[in-house]
């Protein structure tokens, strides 16, 4: 019998197709991490992206130095690009964002609404010289509305949209423990790009998006928005666990160690009863025999489950769960993350130092060069458009 032949990956280089944004050119006005993280995945899918900082720096290369003396957060975001810093007041550096934007595929930003419009850089002027040119604004809450007007960071859009309010434990509410907001919106915006490029593939012209980040969060939010509108009341909040389904969160094994174990159907349920908890009784018991019913009695179901979990060690338990087919994981910390043999990874340059990250989902993240310091590209990217700057 034949080895099965690894699936070729669109992006990665060693296919020899090339990356899938190879020779586009993006200018990106971005600063902190949703506009950032939309920036390194087009750069890590082969385009351009040259990073234009306001004097003084994009305010995140400052967050902290936790990652060998850099910002973790620039490190992670910002590998592979250029940067330059322009001074938009200067007459000369908005003649060469300008000159910058006539050549561009893409324009990013995460500017305050109106603030690039005010300046006459709107998509509709600058699509008058360059057709295909495709424009992407995020922002907090959208171009209009009551709270168009706000600030907007990662946190009070977890608050504003409830996320807070359905995440923690039972006594208080939580933040999300990463930047799920920005990362949500980077994402969005950038698949919101990638449709855009297929429509100009189409029409020959660009357009104009708008991603705000309460609108990709409130729709993140539409099953405990439904369970709202629909039972009239929120989804408890339920600490490692699921307040719609059952069993489906943390249990203890004998070693004093937990485990999480996801059970999604009944199927899944009945295999659970009788291949490891022995009790082919509880597959049929009114109490559990639904997963409504299950949710109703929470309590006394993980009494059952850990009455023979606790029999178990950690490890004994996982190997018998798979072999039932039962979904189940530890509960790691991130030490146990970057020790995990599912982990990969990729490095970039950032300073004088080589830095491991674990890799991005698509490609092989294995081109996103270094980590560029404050300006570096900005000698060679002002030569470059000098000429069309002057003429503009």
């Amino acid at each position: 019998m034949s080895e099965p032949v690894a699936p070729r990956r669109c992006a990665d280089a060693a296919s020899g197709l090339g990356r899938e944004l190879d020779g586009m050119l993006v200018v990106s006005i971005e600063q902190a991490v949703a506009a950032p993280y939309c920036g390194l995945l087009l750069a890590d899918a082969g385009a351009r992206v040259i990073k234009v900082e306001r004097p003084g720096g994009d305010f995140a290369r400052g967050y902290d130095r936790l990652a060998a003396g850099q910002s973790a957060y620039f490190v992670w975001l910002n590998g592979g690009k250029q940067s330059v810093v322009l001074d938009l007041d200067r007459a000369d550096d908005f003649a060469l964002l300008d000159a910058m934007l006539a050549r561009a595929d893409i324009f990013l930003h995460n500017l305050a609404p109106g603030a690039l419009e005010r300046r006459g850089l709107t998509g509709e002027r600058l699509r008058r010289t360059n057709p295909g040119l495709v424009t992407c604004e995020i922002t907090g809450y959208g171009r209009d509305g009551p709270y168009a007007a706000m600030k907007a960071y990662d946190l009070l859009v977890q608050a504003e949209t409830g996320l807070c309010a359905v995440t923690g434990s039972a006594e208080a509410p939580a933040r999300v423990g990463v930047s799920i907001c920005d990362i949500a919106t980077g994402q969005t915006a950038f698949s919101a790009i990638l449709r855009a490029l297929l429509l100009r593939g189409r029409t020959g012209r660009g357009c104009d998006l708008s991603i705000a980040m309460f609108d990709v969060l409130a729709d993140w939010m539409n099953v405990p928005l439904l369970v709202q509108r629909h039972q009239g009341r929120p989804p408890a909040r339920v600490g490692v666990a699921h307040a719609t389904l059952a069993p489906y969160g943390l249990y203890a094994a004998a070693d004093g160690e937990d485990i999480l174990i996801a059970v999604q159907n009944e199927r899944e349920w009945v295999a659970l009863a009788t291949r490891v908890l022995g009790r082919p009784d509880l597959a049929t018991d009114p109490r559990f025999s639904d997963n409504s019913a299950r949710v109703a009695n929470r309590v006394a179901l993980t009494i059952e489950i850990e009455a023979v979990f606790g029999r178990y060690r950690r490890d004994a338990l996982i190997a018998l769960l798979t072999e039932a087919g039962i979904a189940c994981a530890r509960l790691n910390t991130v030490a146990d993350l970057a020790l995990h043999p599912q982990l990969r990874e990729r490095t970039v340059s950032a300073g004088p130092v080589e830095i491991d990250l674990a890799a991005l989902p698509v490609g092989t993240g294995a081109h996103l060069g270094r980590v560029p310091d404050l300006d570096e590209h900005g000698a060679a990217i002002r030569a470059e458009f000098a000429a069309m700057a002057a003429l503009g």
